[in-house]
């Protein structure tokens, strides 16, 4: 069966593997086609194309967008058009809402004497800067031993270095997915600590404003947990996908189309995705 990997990021946002790199890394492990999912950006989308045509890898236009439903949800697009007008305006705003945080949490750092230049890391890292380019800063200062650790100690959520960023509204994402020409799909679900009640809650809400799929396949997944998600998608006339979250050096636990050892995400799902795709645009 060929394999795929449908969610992957790039140094476009917090990933360590350039665009090029990553479609290089994929075409070693024999995967077919990856969806390049950079948070926030469709900016590393044109290499990875330009490499997947060169090497015979399938790019898949994508993107990640987070969210809030009473906590942060994170919803995947695929199929958008990179050059959509309203996928672009709401990025401005989204990257500038992330360069207010990221500028907080400098000076929060520089306040106990941690020297990051956000200027440097904006000129190493482009614009969608996120946590994980903090911690590997912190892990090239010295003061991590590696980002889990940068996140435990320092960045996580509750700790003395983490600020918090406006974001979309999870209504408003799935309809500029949706607007911009794409297929809206919830990501990783069980990462949101829901009961089967609230699940259903979230996807019927989310359906209400275009959700087209749900990432039924992830790292680190049990088939019993893929098997209750593919039955849910089902039940729901949801497009299932899957990928592996991978970020390089940032989630080593993590490897393209493997996941943490056992993911097997097969190309049919694609095809059920274009056919997501195709039939939205009759």
């Amino acid at each position: 069966m060929r394999q795929i990997d449908l969610h992957v990021h790039t140094t476009a946002s917090d990933g360590t593997y350039t665009p090029t790199q990553a479609v290089e890394l994929a075409a070693r492990l024999g995967l077919s086609a990856i969806a390049v999912t950079d948070h926030d950006t469709v900016a590393g989308f044109d290499e990875a194309r330009k490499a997947g045509e060169k090497l015979g890898v399938e790019l898949v236009p994508g993107i990640e967008i987070s969210t809030h439903f009473g906590r942060a949800v994170h919803i995947l697009g695929y199929y958008i058009d990179p050059k959509s007008r309203i996928l672009a305006d709401t990025l401005v705003w989204m990257i500038r809402e992330r360069d207010v945080r990221n500028r907080r949490m400098v000076e929060a750092m520089a306040a106990d004497g941690i020297p990051i230049s956000y200027e440097r890391m904006r000129e190493r890292f482009g614009t969608a800067i996120g946590r994980p380019n903090f911690g590997q800063i912190l892990v090239e200062l010295g003061y991590a031993s590696s980002v889990q650790d940068a996140f435990d100690r320092f960045i996580e959520k509750g700790q003395k270095y983490y600020r918090s960023r406006k974001m979309l509204s999870i209504e408003r994402t799935v309809e500029t997915i949706v607007r911009a020409g794409g297929v809206a799909v919830l990501a990783h679900p069980f990462q949101y600590r829901l009961d089967d009640a609230g699940l259903r809650e979230l996807i019927e809400h989310c359906l209400d404003y275009g959700l087209g799929g749900m990432e039924c396949l992830y790292s680190g997944y049990t088939a019993e947990q893929s098997a209750y998600l593919l039955r849910l998608a089902r039940e729901y006339s949801l497009t299932p996908t899957g990928g592996s979250d991978f970020h390089g050096l940032n989630k080593p636990a993590i490897s393209m189309g493997s996941g943490k050892g056992d993911l097997f995400v097969p190309y049919e799902l694609l095809e059920g995705l274009k056919e997501r795709k195709e039939k939205r645009s009759e």
